[in-house]
């Protein structure tokens, strides 16, 4: 479990197709504190650390996940979102992030208002019912609140420190973006159809 609390941004520095796809990831963690087998959130991919250095780790990347996220874009040198497991005790700054992203939004529009960025990302159908406004959502695992809705269409505002501490200051109209939806909305959905 995640928090959605981006702490580093990491750097794909090595890529190999094997059976699955390995991933090397440049990180400022401190790599001995982190155990082989530990899960590490990749732009809000939960990803098993499979080997480990000073300064980065690998992680292999299955098919699935390749069809379900952005990861298949990734390329040499692309800036990730990191965030390491929650731990018993950690502060829940965010909202409770599963790592398992449900699909891929995209970037439609974005525009600065005041010091802020608001940008109006478009959800797949089948998940824009569980976006609600005032609502949390995890886009490229990092836990932002949803401003307003309209149809498949949803707003967030991203303050200057989130665009320093995370890639979204990189985000550019267009982009694919990992989402995963709220799990209490799941939840109440899921609820919902068998009430």
């Amino acid at each position: 479990m995640f928090t959605g609390i981006i702490t580093d941004i990491g750097e794909v520095q090595a890529l190999e197709q094997r059976g699955d796809l390995r991933a090397r990831i440049g990180t400022g963690y401190d790599m001995d504190s982190v155990d082989l087998g530990a899960s590490i959130a990749c732009d809000g991919v939960c990803l098993t650390v499979v080997a480990k250095g000073e300064g980065w780790f690998d992680v292999d990347v299955s098919a699935e996940t390749v069809s379900k996220t952005n990861l298949g874009g990734w390329a040499m040198g692309r800036k990730l979102n990191l965030e390491r497991a929650l731990k018993v005790g950690d502060e829940l700054g965010g909202h409770i992030v599963s790592g398992h992203v449900d699909g891929l939004a995209e970037i439609v529009a974005m525009q600065e208002e005041g010091d802020s960025t608001r940008i109006t990302l478009r959800a797949p159908e089948a998940l824009a019912r569980y976006i609600a406004p005032k609502g949390s959502v995890a886009l490229n695992g990092t836990s932002l609140t949803v401003n307003e809705v309209e149809g498949c269409d949803f707003g967030i505002n991203v303050i200057p420190h989130t665009q320093e501490m995370t890639t979204w200051g990189r985000a550019r109209v267009g982009d694919r973006i990992n989402l995963e939806i709220d799990t209490l909305a799941r939840y109440v959905a899921r609820l919902r159809d068998f009430g």
